[in-house]
């Protein structure tokens, strides 16, 4: 009995080990096989220390490679707690230094952490000021290599470009709308530390960073800096409210320049107010267009052929009454009898009127969707706009009446040189846009290629033949004389719109616009400008926005190297005019012949003889009564 009871102790205890030594083995196989990656992780975390290393962000440069943003080296201030034998020295010194606050930085330096950034005193710091801190030779104490984003031109493309925070990060701007193309690859050092994070030897290994991808843009710096000159230009003389400039290549949708005002500089945006910087005005601002919008009320009225330019007239007393309320032109008294290429010239209120009748709502409004306004034109942008329209089964006679001419309605920058490029370039509309290539940070190399995007064909080419021929009148014959440059085919359309506040138009406060565009029969440039309540000046666009357009245009001529056309209209000039006429041909002459001839002009001989052999400028421009004319005789 007692041997048994033995036995049976000695059989309970066998299995009971036999039963641990499996839970053993299957314990320990489980570690090997199932939980090895995450215990070898967890076991790597303690030994293991890595030292971040920052990747540059891609550059952003114009068309012709120039950059516009890039990066500059920085150093950063990290700490590794437990590598720092005097918490209180290092503390103490390192607050003198960055001239920051003693126990802020005791906080830093004693943190139960494997790695501490010192944020935000640390960070970008001066050569001078690294200098020092490296001098000190303290353990755990590293400086690490950082980019800070930087912009060479400051203030120009400001709204554009955006501008990033402390961390890198795209806060505004294409650095917000393309950040994850600009952001690159961080890099680190990475290392193993004892049990007291002290570093151990020969283990150092050096990731490197990889930059972010390069974006070009559709931008052209040499236009861009023009818009910015014309639009510092504007406010120094009018001291309007708000202005800006739209630049666009009315047969892809590239996006050329674009400016706006107030404006700010990108490298120090902690400086400006938030509705400063991200107040894009051409895509974010909206507003009641103004006459300039009278170029979609005209294109569908030669679409539909419910209008001829050209046989179909127009008399206008002054002011038109619809549905009992009265619409006045801007001339007292009207024009009287017109026909309706001059209702285009003279911008006649009340002859759109009876253009967006001949068209009706239904017709009108169908045009203006079409030209896609009421929605997002898609640019590469955030904050984009909307704008808004009268619901057509709400509009009656009134409503049909002002939008027919721009009022009633509100728009953004963006859609009107959108709509108004489509209506000239044959009828196409394309969705503007601003980057124009990914690239390899390193090697330049092209990663794609963003092609113009298409999205419909508003009205055919012999329309839109038709709407260039009537809007290179307005400048040659009509309220857009102070756009019109001599020997070059300029078109366009005048805008004087006045705002509205909470419901009701405000006296003698318009937005100011102009949409000009080049050469007339074949553009290739379309600008738009809009100068919000200018100061001491007659409130008319054609006076105040014309010639800041022209001045633009003169800039494109030689930077898109647009050629002279002796097929022009000629300019209807007026006693307040500088005189010009076209430059007689004198080549052959004897030289008492061309000096008649050349009357006008002042003139410069070279040469020996009595007959001209050679003369410049060329015959057949327009030039500038008192200009030199240089002769070569022989």
């Amino acid at each position: 009995m007692f041997f048994s009871l033995i036995h049976e102790r000695i059989r309970f205890v066998f299995i009971i080990s036999i039963i641990i030594l499996l839970a053993v083995i299957i314990k320990v196989f489980y570690i090997q096989v199932f939980a090895y990656e995450k215990l070898n992780t967890l076991a790597e975390s303690l030994w293991s220390r890595e030292l971040p290393i920052k990747a540059d962000r891609g550059l952003i440069v114009d068309r012709n490679g120039e950059v516009l943003a890039t990066n500059i080296t920085t150093v950063s201030l990290v700490v590794v707690p437990g590598q720092i034998d005097d918490p209180q020295n290092v503390a103490k010194d390192l607050a003198d230094i960055l001239e920051s606050d003693y126990q802020d930085m005791l906080k830093h330096v004693t943190k139960s952490t494997s790695i501490e950034r010192v944020h935000p005193e640390g960070r970008g710091l001066d050569y001078t000021t690294a200098e020092k801190i490296d001098a000190l030779g303290y353990d755990g104490v590293y400086l690490l290599k950082e980019s800070k984003r930087y912009y060479p031109y400051e203030t120009v493309l400001s709204h554009v470009l955006g501008y990033v925070g402390i961390d890198n990060q795209g806060l505004s701007g294409l650095e917000l709308y393309y950040d994850e193309y600009l952001t690159g690859a961080d890099g680190a050092i990475k290392y193993f530390s004892d049990g007291k994070g002290n570093k151990l030897e020969l283990t150092e290994v050096y990731e490197a960073p990889t930059s972010g991808i390069t974006l070009q843009l559709t931008i052209d710096i040499n236009l861009q800096l023009a818009i910015e000159n014309e639009l510092d230009n504007a406010f120094a003389k009018y001291e309007p409210e708000q202005g800006l400039i739209v630049a666009m290549d009315p047969d892809t949708g590239e996006i050329l320049a674009m400016a706006s005002r107030p404006n700010f500089n990108s490298n120090n945006y902690q400086d400006y107010t938030t509705e400063v910087i991200n107040r894009n005005l051409p895509i974010w601002m909206t507003y009641e267009p103004g006459s300039t919008f009278k170029i979609i009320t005209l294109s569908a009225a030669l679409e539909e052929q419910t209008i001829n330019l050209f046989e179909d007239t127009f008399t206008d007393s002054g002011s038109i009454n619809v549905d009992g309320s009265t619409i006045h032109c801007w001339k007292s008294g009207g024009h009287g009898t017109q026909t309706m290429l001059e209702v285009v010239e003279n911008s006649c209120n009340p002859g759109f009127v009876k253009i967006g009748q001949t068209l009706g709502v239904d017709l009108l409004m169908d045009y203006i969707d079409a030209y896609g306004f009421g929605s997002k034109t898609g640019i590469d942008l955030n904050g984009e706009s909307t704008g808004i329209l009268f619901d057509p089964a709400a509009m009656g006679p009134v409503e049909l009446a002002t939008t027919s001419f721009g009022q009633g309605l509100s728009v953004t920058p963006v859609q009107q040189i959108r709509a108004v490029s489509a209506a000239i370039n044959g009828g196409k509309l394309y969705t503007p846009y601003i980057v124009s290539a990914y690239l390899e940070s390193e090697t330049n190399s092209l990663i794609k290629k963003v092609e113009p995007n298409l999205t419909g064909q508003v009205i055919s080419e012999e329309t839109s033949s038709l709407v260039r021929y009537a809007l290179e009148s307005v400048v040659a014959n009509g309220s857009g004389k102070n756009a019109y440059i001599e020997n070059y085919r300029v078109g366009g359309k005048t805008g004087t719109a006045q705002k509205v506040e909470n419901g009701s138009y405000l006296d003698g406060n318009y937005i100011l616009s102009f949409m000009g565009f080049m050469p007339a029969d074949d553009p290739e440039i379309v600008v738009y400008v809009a100068i919000d309540n200018p100061k001491g000046v007659t409130q008319y666009g054609g006076v105040v926005s014309a010639p800041i357009a022209r001045n633009v245009l003169l800039s494109a001529i030689d930077i898109l190297d647009i050629a002279p056309s002796k097929e022009g209209m000629a300019k209807e000039y007026t006693w307040l005019d500088k005189k010009y006429s076209i430059l007689p041909n004198v080549v052959g002459l004897k030289k008492e012949e061309a000096a008649q001839a050349l009357k006008n002009y002042k003139i410069e001989y070279s040469g020996e003889g009595d007959t001209v052999i050679y003369m410049s400028p060329s015959a057949g421009y327009y030039v500038a009564w008192g200009e030199t004319i240089m002769l070569l005789l022989a």
